[in-house]
């Protein structure tokens, strides 16, 4: 991705988005001698070990490690890909893309910024009615019996659609909106014959659905009639920038909740996910249905570790757990179910018991295998054969799914005390249904890079190869030197190598655009350290050449070691000898070779 823009824009916008102005618009930041500092937004800690160096555009936080430049930040504080963190920023600096200068791509933003545009107008006029209008009178004393405040109803800007056919028909044209965007946006309905147009929307309580980054994209509307023949809910349909599977209610408030927590609450609908947010429970989302889609799943797993459902406690909630389930096990993550005690939802149990009360729920909620195997058990004999049976396929699919070997051995064993039969039986079972079914789950071998990068995190370079990086890193008019005189082979650990190796290849890149071009993790985060320590190099020309001397003659003591002991190993002939008697004499020779003087680079 970021080969659709190239080095020296991203340098253009970097340069254009001071980073302490990004970061201090986003979490509060303390002068501290030439840095500036604050509590993490990434880890809890009572004393600030987050840094920012406006000198050299990088943060690092001395708790957690996260570090790099100011599209670093953005990525991981929003939780966007790096082409969404390039045009937030490309936006806030007025730079244009180039990519954004082509006919089709234009085109296309064009449309989705005026169903946005559209979305925004229309949201705010169905709030006014709602505060103001007499005719929402209904959908007024709707939330006063279910008791949702006036700031609830102004934090997730609820709104009233009239009961008419044609306001929003009528609104548009007065607002010289185009019917055919109107139609698109799934606002207004097309009459059969073509005639005309009327509002999808009428006579109900709206709920504005929005982005992750807050942008209303759609609509949920609520019936206020329970006698009236229609459906409880009218969503809008799919559109340019409204996909229903993709999109969760509420997440545009609650990700950095969810980000805090590494976990994340499910429940269905939005008066639940209001309530709990209004109770202090702000790790809460709500899909638009009951079922996760795939791609929830997905979007889940880029902000937490674990999921609780909690879902409806009647048939049609327990199955939509049921089909969630396959979904999240799939990308990785952990999944428990909460009970609310019937006959409540969330929405009433907090109500009547308060928010900590519904905490407790989510914490005590059990695992989802205890969960389905409770369920099966329900709905199946299990004293009878034909019950025994489905109860064992059931948990065998499931635990395939998850496929894990401390799972399904703990389960086997619970699955079997249920029962009444011995675990080596259920084993043999679960064996039997894994042959007969295809894996579900990816089962290839470790990406060796990641491995890589996880042992390299374990340990830091020593201190004379950090020496060295504090000199390469921070004083930017010594890289063609070090390039001349320094030869990595020379170097020890593997982080120090790719850090040289990138800082020499890129002569011209600031601190922090050399950051961004860092493959792994731990080789950021070590580069970021390095560039927000507030202590002064004197004499940087001096020490780099001191820090090269040492680091060559260390690596020429060791190879002379090696040397050595192959000479003395006795299993060498004489001509063996001879040759390496005379390569130790060359190393030798070469380590009273004193380096070449700056100025001769």
């Amino acid at each position: 991705m970021a080969g659709l823009v190239p080095p020296a824009v991203l340098e253009q916008i970097r340069s254009a988005n001071d980073i302490v102005d990004v970061i201090g618009a986003a979490i509060p930041l303390k002068r501290n001698g030439a840095n500036f500092v604050a509590l993490c937004p990434f880890h809890r800690e009572k004393t600030p070990s987050f840094n920012v160096s406006s000198q050299r555009q990088s943060f690092h936080c001395f708790g957690c490690h996260k570090g790099g430049d100011v599209f670093t930040f953005l990525r991981e504080y929003e939780n966007l890909s790096f082409m969404e963190a390039v045009k937030r920023l490309a936006e806030r600096a007025n730079i244009t893309l180039e990519f954004e200068n082509n006919p089709d791509y234009q085109r296309s933003r064009a449309v989705k910024d005026e169903l946005l545009a559209l979305h925004e107008h229309i949201a705010q006029r169905w709030h006014q009615c709602l505060l103001n209008d007499a005719g929402a009178q209904p959908a007024r004393d709707y939330l006063e019996s279910r008791a949702v405040p006036a700031d609830a109803v102004a934090t997730f800007r609820l709104g009233y659609a009239p009961d008419a056919w044609d306001d929003t028909v009528n609104w548009g044209r007065s607002k010289k909106f185009d019917p055919a965007l109107l139609e698109q946006a799934g606002l207004i309905i097309r009459r059969e014959g073509g005639d005309g147009h009327y509002d999808r929307f009428r006579g109900r309580l709206i709920f504005p659905i929005a982005d992750e980054q807050g942008r209303v994209i759609g609509f949920s509307g609520r019936v206020l009639d329970p006698e009236a023949k229609t459906a409880k809910y009218v969503n809008s349909p799919e559109t340019p920038i409204f996909t229903k599977g993709r999109v969760f209610f509420g997440l545009d408030k609650s990700k950095r909740a969810l980000l805090d927590e590494q976990r994340a609450i499910v429940c269905e609908g939005q008066l639940d996910l209001i309530r709990a947010y209004l109770g202090g429970v702000r790790n809460i989302v709500a899909p638009q249905g009951t079922a996760l889609t795939a791609e929830h799943a997905r979007i889940l797993k880029r902000y937490v570790e674990e999921v609780v459902l909690c879902f409806d406690a009647d048939a049609a909630g327990q199955n939509a757990a049921e089909r969630s389930f396959e979904s999240l096990v799939e990308v990785g993550l952990a999944v428990r179910v909460a009970r609310v005690p019937p006959p409540h939802d969330p929405d009433s149990f907090i109500r009547q018991h308060g928010g900590e009360a519904f905490q407790k729920i989510v914490a005590e909620a059990m695992g989802y295998f205890d969960f389905l195997l409770d369920r099966l058990c329900g709905e199946n004999d299990p004293r009878s054969d034909r019950g025994r049976m489905a109860i064992v396929a059931g948990m065998a699919r499931a635990l395939q799914q998850a496929n894990n070997q401390v799972l399904t051995d703990t389960y086997t064993r619970k699955t079997a005390l249920r029962l009444g039969v011995s675990p080596e039986a259920v084993q043999q079972e679960f064996r039997k249904a894994r042959r007969d079914r295809r894996p579900t789950r990816n089962t290839e071998e470790p990406d060796l890079e990641t491995l890589a990068d996880a042992e390299a995190k374990a340990s830091r370079p020593d201190a004379l190869e950090l020496w060295l990086l504090r000199i390469l890193l921070r004083s930017e008019d010594l890289a063609e030197w070090f390039s001349h005189h320094l030869d990595p082979g020379w170097l020890e650990h593997p982080l120090t190598v790719e850090l040289v190796n990138a800082r020499l290849s890129l002569h011209d890149a600031s601190p922090a655009a050399l950051i961004g071009e860092l493959p792994h993790e731990a080789a950021r985060a070590l580069a970021s350290e390095i560039l927000v320590e507030d202590r002064e190099l004197p004499e940087p020309a001096r020490q780099a050449r001191d820090v090269v001397l040492k680091l060559r003659n260390r690596h020429f003591d060791a190879e002379l070691g090696r040397l050595l002991s192959r000479t003395a190993s006795g299993s060498l002939d004489d001509q063996e000898q001879v040759a390496l008697l005379h390569q130790m004499e060359a190393l030798r020779r070469t380590k009273r070779t004193p380096l070449a003087p700056l100025a001769d680079s």
